[in-house]
Formats: C-alpha cells, sequence, structure tokens
C-alpha cells in the first residue's frame, strides 16, 4: 500500500523539487507531512462526530429495547409464542455463543492493533520509498540487458499512469458517494448525516462488505433520533439509490475505465487478496492486478495474459437504433515504438530523479 501512496505522491513531490526548487528530502517530507494531515483532519472531524454520538447511547439502547419490544409482540402475535417461551427460545440458541464472542472480540482486538500499528509505519514505508526512487529504478535496470531499458522504461511509465488513475478515481468516487449519501440522509432528516455520509464513502471502498457495514451503522445511529421505523425505510432507500449511481456510473466512468481489468479478473483478484490480506488485500487487489496486465502486456510471451486479464467487451450497445455509450474510453494501453528509433540507454545520469519519466 506503501508503494501506492509513493506512486500517488508523486506529482506533489515533483511540484515541490521542480517547481519549488526544493531538495529531494525536503520535497518528499513535506508531500509525507500534507498526506498525513489530510488523513488526520478526516480522523479528527469523524472522532468529534462520533464523540456526540457516544452522547445519544442511553437513547440508542432505549430505542432498541422499543424495537424488540414490538418484535416480540409480532412473534407473540402471529406463532403464539409467550415473550418467555421466546426468551428461553432464544436462551437455548445462544447459550454457546458466549465464548465464540469472546474469541471474536479478542481476535477483533488483535486485528484492530496490528491495523493501529500498519497504519503508522505506512507514512515511514512511503517516504523510503519515495526517497530512494532513483536507487530502486537503477536495481532495475542492473536486472536487465541494455536493449530492453526502453521497454522497461515503457512498463514502469504505463504502470504509474494505471496506478496513479486508478487512485485518484477511488478518491473521487468517495467523495461522490459521501456528498450523495449525506445529502439522501439530510433529506430523510438523519441525525449525523455529514458523518454517516463520509463513513459510507470510506467504508465504500472495501468492495461489497463495506455498503453493509455502513448500512448497519447507519441504521444504528438512526435510533439516536426517534423509534420510528420509517426512517429505517429511508436508509435502505438511500443506500440502494447511491450504490445504483456508483455502480452504474462512477465506477464505470471514473475508476473501471483507468486499469480496463474485466469483471471476472477482479471478483477472483479480490477474494483471493481478501483470503490472504483481509481487508487490505481486497483493497490491493485491483492495482496489483493493473501493474501485472501492464506487464503483461509489455511482454510479448505474456501476452495472452495481459488479454485474458483484460475488457474486450464492445464499448457502446444499441437500445431502440440508439446507440450508447458504455462509459469506456477507447485508448488503448500500446505505445508504438518506431523501429528505427535509437534506444535510450538508462546510465548514471539519465537516472537521475529529474530525467525519469512525469
Amino acid at each position: 500500500m506503501s508503494l501506492l501512496f509513493a506512486i500517488l505522491l508523486r506529482p506533489v513531490v515533483i511540484f515541490f523539487n521542480l517547481k519549488l526548487h526544493l531538495p529531494h528530502v525536503i520535497a518528499v517530507m513535506l508531500s509525507i507531512i500534507l498526506f498525513v494531515l489530510f488523513f488526520v483532519g478526516i480522523m479528527y472531524f469523524v472522532s468529534l462526530q462520533v464523540g456526540d454520538m457516544a452522547n445519544d447511547w442511553g437513547k440508542i439502547k432505549q430505542n432498541v429495547a422499543i424495537h424488540a419490544n414490538n418484535l416480540q409482540e409480532f412473534v407473540r402475535d402471529r406463532f403464539n409464542l409467550s415473550k418467555t417461551e421466546q426468551k428461553k427460545l432464544l436462551n437455548d440458541a445462544t447459550k454457546g455463543s458466549m465464548e465464540t464472542g469472546k474469541q471474536i472480540v479478542s481476535t477483533t482486538l488483535l486485528s484492530f492493533s496490528d491495523m493501529l500499528v500498519n497504519l503508522m509505519l505506512i507514512p515511514i514505508y512511503t517516504f523510503l520509498i519515495s526517497l530512494y526512487r532513483t536507487h530502486f529504478i537503477k536495481f532495475l535496470c542492473k536486472l536487465f540487458k541494455p536493449e530492453y531499458h526502453q521497454k522497461l522504461r515503457e512498463i514502469l511509465k504505463q504502470i504509474k499512469v494505471s496506478v496513479q488513475s486508478y487512485i485518484v478515481g477511488l478518491l473521487i468516487e468517495m467523495v461522490v458517494v459521501s456528498v450523495l449519501t449525506a445529502i439522501g440522509f439530510m433529506i430523510i432528516g438523519l441525525k449525523y448525516a455529514i458523518l454517516l455520509g463520509i463513513l459510507t464513502g470510506l467504508l465504500n471502498l472495501i468492495p461489497y462488505i463495506g455498503i453493509l457495514i455502513a448500512g448497519v451503522i447507519s441504521v444504528v445511529a438512526s435510533l439516536t433520533g426517534n423509534a420510528d421505523l420509517s426512517i429505517v425505510l429511508g436508509i435502505l432507500i438511500v443506500n440502494v439509490v447511491v450504490q445504483l449511481i456508483d455502480n452504474n456510473l462512477l465506477v464505470p466512468m471514473i475508476v473501471s475505465s483507468k486499469v480496463e481489468i474485466n469483471a471476472l479478473v477482479s471478483i477472483v483478484g479480490i477474494i483471493i487478496g481478501g483470503a490472504l490480506g483481509g481487508f487490505s488485500g481486497m483493497f490491493l487487489a485491483i492495482p496489483l492486478i493493473a501493474i501485472l496486465k501492464v506487464i503483461f502486456d509489455k511482454i510479448e510471451s505474456l501476452e495472452p495474459w495481459g488479454y485474458l486479464m483484460g475488457d474486450d467487451l464492445p464499448k457502446t450497445y444499441e437500445w431502440r437504433r440508439i446507440k450508447l455509450p458504455q462509459f469506456h474510453d477507447n485508448a488503448t494501453d500500446t505505445i508504438n515504438v518506431h523501429p528505427n528509433a535509437e534506444v535510450k540507454i538508462f546510465t548514471e545520469t539519465t537516472t537521475k530523479d529529474n530525467n525519469q519519466p512525469q
């Protein structure tokens, strides 16, 4: 993940280095500081809102008790089970779940502590990767013969463009989803609408399960207001509408068009990433697949695998004699190099930081 952030921050480092003429170390350090301050600002705002929500915990428990009582009465009227019988059945069903619940809580706490440690290490790793970028490129050049340096240059440039475009697309998607969700929650009168909108945008970055977690948090937050179930229905409608907009407009236009990976490979990659690395693995699956696809497309013997990972479906579809766009551009990743063009050889001079492809 640090590598992805280092690639994303590369334009900022270039701005400080070339436009403001700052030393490379200072430029990298300022970029990391801005990066950290951005996320600290978001977390600070979220923590303030969460603190306010915690003050309403008593009201949440009261509304949960009301809903539980209404549910018990519904079961009693429909299935002729008294509240005592319902309580006995519930106790029997959850008898062995206490130990399992304790194990789950302890595992979650350990995972959370590991995540906090990793979050603290990410800025350090990002700083070091950005600082030693030229050193790593020289190392790659030494692995290959000079005649392959032009191909290596093309691969590195395409990887940088793909990763930057994908991450920027994710950030745009996150902002749009947050804004749309917050507006929807404001319309239905949900308390803490801005906080819940931001959380929905952040959790939406986790494929499949992120939006479910956000929905559960939003439903719990709705209990800080009143016990009316209509607002829960409003939350579900808002989430469904936002997801329809996200999946049918934002993802094809902003995210998927940046990497050109077909849906099957994406899903399989996310499943494998989740099995290997949890949430981080699910988040990193798509950019890693995009990097592999770029490498495969540039190596002749691996090109069929790059084609297999790509998306070769028609870019438009016809509806009642009207051609509608599929929100994919027609550009390809192919870089045409003239056969007689001079092959650029990497040397100690050409691999200096200010001569690298921007």
